[in-house]
């Protein structure tokens, strides 16, 4: 893997491809490895969701890490600016 893979929860965009990533300086990967944030990382984004009707759905993203200087009062430290792709949605039933 050439960067880290981190799960987000894509229902916390705070501006336009601008999502939460982080409270700590640190984040799990997708391997169970503590990985550092710092502005200008490249990270890839995942988010897992299961349905009650059977349906999974996988959304992924890769962006660069950037710090929170969106919000005021910022509920995370470290944001992720995700690239020009955008978010790819994937569903299974």
């Amino acid at each position: 893997m050439d960067k880290p893979r981190i799960r987000v929860d894509f229902n916390e965009i705070i501006e336009e491809n601008v999502v939460l990533l982080s409270k700590t300086d640190e984040r799990e990967d997708s391997d169970g490895n503590l990985i550092q944030l710092r502005e200008g990382r490249d990270v890839a984004l995942y988010e897992y969701n299961h349905y009650k009707d059977g349906e999974e759905e996988y959304l992924f993203a890769e962006g660069v890490v950037v710090a929170n200087t969106f919000q005021e009062n910022p509920v995370a430290i470290w944001c992720c600016r995700i690239n020009e792709k955008g978010i790819t949605i994937e569903t299974s039933k």
